[in-house]
């Protein structure tokens, strides 16, 4: 190492040179990085829909539903199906392994659909929707009716932002779509003699044109068309349907044209606005948001300056760009203040302000080292993967190096060579800088083999770590030395008064401060040593007792958004017009909050189908002002809004709240397959066996501390008018079944039979009875059949009609039926609450045999990545007994510094307790990071009181070895600390997953400096049998 040290120094100018080069470098990959504002923990997921408005939940499950579950099974990679099928509705998602590609998996799916043949000439569609694939929100506004801002949404706006690069789609969500509708009326079909399927036919032979090649006229080519296409309501009504007795019967004659709206499956609300059309914009997967979103607000400044009708305008309702920012700020704000704190602790304890700068600029190298690294090979960072960042750990290589140079520098005499100086303090220190660098990453990897969700999360955190520091280590051991160098005093220090401790003038207030105590206490440490391991013990089995049974647990603390998701669950047979009235009065309640900004409604689904639910799903984007504008009853507490918000809406009785956050409530749909935070589900085969076990467990959980929003996801009570036609009597007639459901099916149902073009637009054309004729059973029966010898027969005559309960719907996981019951878990941690409540439906609750039940959400997750980092974390920490010993070829010094672990961390166990912080997968990474400065911190403690044995004997040098080594790992500890301590206090949003593991390091510093200082020289006093001490 001194050789290479020697030539650096030699070659500083070019060295210089290399280093200019790299930070050049390295802040154009960081232009060039891809950040988010949060990563998308979900696995690769196929989304698979297929509509049919004509269709049961049960018909459903059995025509669609069935056969595409079982024509995806054994597709490459993948590692479950869960389904829904709801009235007229069948989505199926396929979640891949963590570890495949995407776009391999989707194309694998679409070739075996393209294979699967499905009743009615269904298509099954891929849908666009992805958990965080949501980047921006508008509504369409303008003094124009529904028809017109829907049409112009569909046709206009959705094509024009499609066309930007990274969109996959735009939603459409409310309005109202326009259709030409034909209601026949029964008694003018019966008295022109003419039947509901010949007005059908007769439109859709009448809608088309027709080519008949070309003829020359001249020197002239002529094309030759033949138009027949229908424009406008008078066309439609002049088509002919049959001839009475040489008279034409025109569709005029026997229906009343008009233009209408399709059947609404869904509402928009926007503050006082009751009826909204929304736009929902998604990425597609991989893509990067920044980029797409700059370009679709070029897209959307154009569409309002001159591309939309005069007065129509996008507004603006979410934008992913203002999440983005309100996350930088907070990050940002961490990571300067964390800098400042770094610095100066480096200034006050080094009083060298070359020193303190060479050592400060190890964080921008490192971090800009990190990012070019990234982007070369291809990764993205995050806002938490950036702001979880310990930049107090990063100079921790450079502050031992530099500290081992300074030192020497103070203490030089007027005849040493400054060089020398400096090779002697970078060989001394290299090699535990270098082991402890590696031994840090060794620590990380539990992170670097995260899988699943928390791999999601924390993957790119890791690979941010570890490239930073690499850089860090790089600085540390080849600029850092040269630096030094070039920036040191050329003059010899200040002789200082001979003392007792013969260095303890040399540093500055507060490092000599630190050391005179710490001469103290080594000696109080030595002479009561029995005591002090007696406090140690105590102390460590107090910690593990309040980690086991005082510290709760959770799987990741919410990532705060700003905003709140309420979901509002109504009865399953609710109609679509008390579900209209109860969303518009909700949200006015929401509006009456001062903490509220504005308020989103959605009642339904879109057209799409891309949302599974129905009338009696409402859902409220609840817009938050910042935290600082709240009342003074609130403080600040979103639980305490919650708490508000729960008590005004207890009103609504029959009425089930959920409170969520948008993307929050995205990613825990996805990834456990139901609309709620946590749910358990009860798999089984019959739906009210179900149901009726759903109830028992909903009344055990409701009782459980800490469970809160409890409900049951009804498969059952759903009313349906049955027709169920009897054979013999239809076969008396000469009528099929097929016959009958087609007379229902377009009478009632209002079949679409053809569209009506107007330039780029698409209308449909439905056939049906005007709304008396089909709004009850008994009009119902009065539906005339054509019998085979040419008469009409009411319907009634040949079916039992009469409504029925049927299923509402079914959910299906792995190929089987299950109910969910979903809950959220307030004032308590996660895992004490699901703990409490196994306890309890074990001890109340039989399922009958065949039935069982699973835990999905959160905990599920949690107890996954447990079992994975009981196994991890035992081999990570034999690597870094094999690295300790390869750094000291002692075992008796590798013992020593992994005895020390255990002792760190009882200041992170403490700050869990003291601020109320649930263990999590972050405070797992915090704990994984403490552990990574305490290796380093003991490693470059015990080195130097194993060199300073060697030079001045085995009990004079551990006290200069101690005393020497207590500022490096002084500083290293400080700097680590408070480099976290702003984001462990911090509120900001996109702090909150960075809190637990900035709480845990910043305590475990604390006592990481204890147990190094005082437990390390009481275990350094045995010497290891191989050694020797230097021959003066």
């Amino acid at each position: 190492m001194s050789a290479l040290i020697r030539i650096l120094l030699r070659m500083r100018a070019l060295v210089l040179i290399v280093l200019a080069c790299m930070l050049v470098a390295g802040t154009f990959g960081a232009m060039q990085l891809d950040v988010e504002a949060y990563p998308d923990p979900s696995p690769p997921l196929v989304e698979i829909i297929t509509q049919n408005p004509a269709w049961s939940a049960e018909e459903m499950e059995q025509q669609v539903t069935a056969p595409v579950e079982t024509a995806l099974y054994g597709v490459q990679h993948l590692d479950g199906i869960r389904s829904i099928s709801i009235f007229g509705l069948s989505d199926v998602k396929l979640y891949f392994t963590f570890t495949s590609d995407y776009f391999h998996d989707k194309q694998e799916v679409l070739d075996r659909l393209q294979l699967l043949q499905l009743p009615n000439g269904l298509q099954p569609q891929l849908s666009p929707w992805s958990p965080i694939g949501e980047i921006y929100r508008y509504q369409l506004t303008g003094p124009y009716t529904l028809y017109d801002l829907t049409a112009t949404q569909d046709w206009l706006v959705t094509r024009e932002m499609k066309q930007v690069p990274g969109i996959i789609d735009v939603t459409t969500f409310g309005g109202d779509v326009k259709q030409y509708q034909i209601e026949a009326d029964p008694q003018k079909l019966l008295a022109h003699g003419v039947t509901l399927p010949q007005v059908t036919a007769a439109v859709q032979n009448s809608n088309a044109n027709a080519g008949g090649n070309y003829i020359s006229l001249g020197e002239q080519s002529v094309n030759v068309r033949a138009v027949g296409q229908l424009h406008t309501v008078d066309d439609i009504k002049q088509v002919v349907v049959a001839s009475n007795r040489g008279v034409p019967v025109l569709v005029g004659d026997v229906a009343d044209v008009k233009i209408g709206s399709q059947q609404r499956m869904g509402k928009i609300g926007r503050n006082h606005d009751p009826d909204a059309v929304e736009g929902i914009v998604l990425l597609n997967k991989n893509e990067e948001s920044i980029p797409a979103l700059e370009a679709l607000k070029v897209k959307i400044h154009d569409l309002n300056h001159g591309l939309l009708p005069p007065g129509m305008h996008i507004d603006t309702i979410s934008d992913r760009t203002n999440l983005i920012d309100r996350t930088e700020h907070t990050v940002k704000h961490v990571i300067i203040t964390g800098l400042v704190l770094v610095t100066l602790i480096l200034l006050f304890m080094l009083g060298d302000v070359r020193t303190t700068i060479i050592a400060a600029a190890t964080i921008p190298f490192a971090v800009l080292f990190a990012f070019s690294m990234m982007a070369m090979t291809g990764h993205s960072a995050n806002l938490i993967s950036i702001g979880a960042i310990d930049f107090g750990i990063l100079v921790d290589a450079s502050i031992v190096v530099l500290e081992n140079i300074h030192r020497k520098l103070s203490r030089r005499l007027p005849e040493d060579d400054l060089a020398t100086l400096i090779i002697e303090g970078v060989q001394e220190a290299s090699r535990p800088v270098l082991f402890s660098t590696v031994i840090i990453l060794v620590a990380f990897i539990p992170l670097f083999t995260m899988e699943g969700v928390p791999g999601k999360i924390f993957a790119p955190m890791s690979v941010t770590y570890g490239f930073a520091l690499i850089g860090a280590l790089l600085f540390g051991l080849v600029f850092a030395p040269v630096l030094a160098m070039v920036l040191a005093p050329k003059g010899p220090p200040p002789a200082r008064p001979e003392e007792d401790d013969a260095h303890a003038g040399e540093g500055t207030w507060l490092s000599n401060f630190f050391r005179h105590h710490y001469n103290r206490i080594f000696s109080l440490t030595l002479r009561r040593s029995k005591f002090v391991w007696g406090v140690a013990i105590i102390a460590l089995i107090i910690s593990g007792f309040i980690f086991v049974y005082g510290v709760g647990g959770e799987f990741m603390p919410p990532l705060e958004e700003g905003n709140l998701w309420v979901r509002a669950t109504l009865p399953q047979d609710v109609s679509f017009d008390v579900a209209s009235t109860t969303v518009d009065s909700l949200r006015e309640d929401f509006q009456r909050f001062p903490e509220v900004k504005q308020v989103v409604s959605q009642l339904g689904r879109p057209n799409d189908g891309t949302d599974v639910t129905t009338f009696n799903n409402l859902e409220f984007l609840v817009d938050l002002k910042d935290e600082s504008t709240w009342p003074a009853d609130v403080h600040g507490s979103k639980e305490k809004l919650i708490e508000q918000m729960q008590h005004a809406l207890s009103k609504y009785p029959g009425v089930v709240f959920g409170f969520s956050q948008q993307i929050q409530d995205n990613v825990e749909e996805a990834m456990s397959g139901v609309k709620g935070e946590n749910s358990l589900k009860i798999f089984g085969d019959d739906l009210d066996q179900l149901s009726k076990q759903a109830v028992a467990v909903q009344n055990v959980m409701e009782k459980v501390q800490g469970v809160q929003d409890v409900g049951i996801f009804k498969v059952d009570g759903q009313p349906s008018l049955v027709i169920r036609v009897d054979r013999a009597k239809a076969a008396r007639y000469n009528i099929a079944p097929a016959d009958v459901n087609a007379a229902v099916q377009a009478a009632v149902g209002g079949s679409a039979v053809t569209q009506l073009i107007e330039g780029d637009r698409r209308f449909d054309i439905t056939v049906r009875y005007p709304k008396s004729y089909r709004d009850n059973p008994d009009s119902v029966g009065k539906i005339l059949l054509p019998a085979g010898d040419g008469s009409s027969v009411p319907l009634s005559e040949v079916a039992d009609i009469g409504v029925r309960q049927g299923s509402f719907q079914i959910f299906r996981e792995a190929g089987r039926r299950y109910i969910p019951i979903k809950f959220s878990v307030r004032g308590r941690d996660l895992a004490a609450t699901i703990t409490d409540l196994q306890a309890q439906l074990k001890q109340k609750i039989q399922l009958p045999n065949g039935y069982t039940y699973a835990w999905a959400g959160e905990f599920d997750s949690l107890k996954k990545e447990q079992k994975r980092l009981s196994v991890i974390i035992p081999i990570s920490l034999l690597a870094i007994l094999i690295l300790l010993y390869t750094q000291f070829n002692t075992w008796l010094d590798a013992v020593i510094v992994l005895a020390t672990l255990p002792f760190a961390a009882i200041g992170g166990i403490l700050a869990l307790l003291i601020t109320h912080t649930s263990f999590s997968i972050s405070a797992a990474v915090g704990f994984t990071s403490l552990t990574g400065v305490a290796t380093l911190g003991a490693v470059v403690f015990l080195s130097g009181i194993r060199r300073a044995q060697k030079r001045h004997g085995a009990r004079h040098g551990l006290r200069e070895g101690c005393l020497d080594e207590m500022r490096p790992v002084l500083m290293a500890c400080m700097s680590a600390g408070l480099g976290l301590l702003p984001a462990a206090i911090s509120n900001g949003i996109g702090a909150q997953a960075q809190q637990p593991l900035a709480r845990v390091v910043v305590g475990g510093m604390i006592t990481t400096v204890f147990s190094i200082l005082c437990l390390t020289p009481l275990m350094a006093r045995r010497l290891p049998k191989n050694f020797e001490e230097e021959t003066v």
